[in-house]
C-alpha cells in the first residue's frame, strides 16, 4: 500500500524515505564490494548536502554516514553553527577560494579540493596559527578538463612531494571527480588511473602523506570506483 503521507510536508515521511534511499545505496556498496573481493566496511560513504536545508540534513543524521560534504563555505558554516551535522564530520568538497581559507580551517574536517601549492601554503598558515593540524586531499582533474580545478595526473607526485614539506597539514590521500560524459561508461579508466597514481603516491613515504583516502565516484559510478579501488 502507497504511503498516504506527503514527505514534502511531513518530516516523519522525509526521514523515511531518506533512510530507505540510503539503505538502497548500502546495498549497491554491499554488491559492488562482494564483486571486488573488497569489505564494504572500507569504503566510506560522504552525503553531499550542498543546498540541501538544515532541516533535512537533521533528518539523516543517523543514517551512519561517514561524513558530510559542502560545496560552499558559507554553507557548511552556517549548518554547522545550527548544529545540522550532529557529530558527523563535514568535508569541504568543492573549489576553495583563498579568501575563504581562514574560515574553513579547523571547521572542516577534511578539505577536499586542494589543487595547488598556493592553496596548501594558505591552509598551512592558517592552522600553525590555530596550533592544529588540516587533513586535507589533492584533487586531481583526472579527465583533464578545462572547466574543472584540480591539479593535472603528471604533476601530482611532483605537488605531493612539495606539499609534505608544509607544517600544520598532513595530506591524506587524493580525490577526483571523472568526466561527466564519461559515466555511463562507468569511468573504469579514470578511477583505475586514479588507484594506481594513489598506490605510486603512498609509495614514496613523503613526510605528513599518509594516502589512506582515496575519494572518488558518485552515485552514477560508485561501483565502478569501487572496483578500481
Amino acid at each position: 500500500m502507497d504511503d498516504p503521507r506527503n514527505y514534502r510536508t511531513d518530516p516523519g515521511c522525509l526521514k523515511d524515505v531518506i533512510h530507505e534511499n540510503v539503505a538502497r545505496i548500502r546495498e549497491r556498496i554491499a554488491t559492488a564490494a562482494a564483486l571486488a573481493g573488497r569489505d564494504p566496511g572500507d569504503i566510506s560513504l560522504v552525503a553531499v548536502s550542498k543546498s540541501v536545508d538544515s532541516g533535512t540534513v537533521k533528518l539523516s543524521r543517523d543514517c551512519g554516514f561517514s561524513a558530510y560534504g559542502e560545496n560552499r563555505v558559507q554553507e557548511l558554516l552556517a549548518k554547522q553553527a545550527d548544529g545540522a551535522y550532529g557529530n558527523t564530520p563535514v568535508h569541504m568538497i568543492g573549489t576553495l577560494q583563498t579568501n575563504k581559507v581562514g574560515k574553513v580551517v579547523g571547521k572542516a574536517a577534511l578539505i577536499q579540493s586542494v589543487d595547488s601549492f598556493r592553496l596548501a601554503g594558505m591552509i598551512s598558515k592558517r592552522a600553525v596559527s590555530l596550533g592544529i593540524v588540516q587533513d586535507i586531499l589533492l584533487q586531481v582533474n583526472i579527465g583533464r578538463e578545462s572547466t574543472k580545478g584540480g591539479v593535472d595526473p603528471e604533476f601530482a607526485d611532483e605537488l605531493a612531494a612539495m606539499i609534505s614539506g608544509l607544517e600544520g597539514i598532513k595530506l591524506r590521500g587524493l580525490m577526483a571527480i571523472p568526466p561527466a560524459a564519461d559515466v555511463s561508461s562507468g569511468n573504469m579508466k579514470y578511477f583505475s588511473e586514479m588507484y594506481k597514481l594513489f598506490v605510486d603516491i603512498r609509495g614514496k613515504k613523503y613526510d605528513n602523506v599518509s594516502m589512506d583516502i582515496l575519494s572518488m565516484g558518485m552515485s552514477g559510478d560508485f561501483e565502478a570506483a569501487i572496483a578500481e579501488g
